[in-house]
């Protein structure tokens, strides 16, 4: 077995317009267990949030009929491997490691005032059953494409969606 599931969950981040906003994507649990501040009244708006995520544009590369999708989630735990890597514009892992998945580079789109990181979205990716496509918003997956320049073309080739591959060694 290549990895064991440790927690599936929903995707979720920072709005995507908030300029205070956290970069990184995250995987919150179906069953969270309150702290002691659950019920804390604070009338001041001096707080982060977080949102939960939607898959953006264009929807075809995600494998959706439709955008803003909702996110699930899941966290693993390679059970033989010590390191893991996600390597942007490729299928295949390098010799030597063993692919865990591959598909899609995704990020926040670049317009927006939140910050964001690169993913790899799975090449069969899912929703939450429940989720729909109300278009809410919170932190948003949009495809990813080569823009050359300080970026080599060749290899690469302007205005490219870029795949991905998640490697484990």
């Amino acid at each position: 077995m290549l990895c064991v599931c440790i927690n599936t969950g929903y995707a979720g981040g920072s709005y995507f317009t908030h300029p205070g906003a956290a970069a990184e994507y995250v995987c919150m649990p179906t069953d969270p267990i309150w702290g002691p501040y659950k019920d804390y009244v604070y009338g001041n708006e001096n707080v982060g949030y977080i949102y939960g995520a939607e898959y953006e544009e264009p929807a075809h590369i995600f494998s959706m009929p439709n955008s803003a999708e909702d996110v699930p989630c899941s966290v693993c735990l390679g059970s033989s491997h010590s390191a893991s890597l996600m390597i942007p514009g490729r299928t295949q892992c390098y010799p030597g490691w063993t692919e865990a998945y591959h598909g899609e580079l995704a990020s926040g789109y670049h317009g927006h005032a939140a910050a964001s990181q690169y993913v790899c979205v799975d090449q069969d990716p899912q929703t939450l059953p429940a989720g729909g496509t109300h278009d809410e918003n919170g932190k948003l997956f949009y495809g990813v494409k080569a823009k050359c320049g300080s970026l080599p073309c060749p290899p690469y080739e302007d205005g490219k969606f870029l795949s991905c591959v998640v490697c484990m060694k």
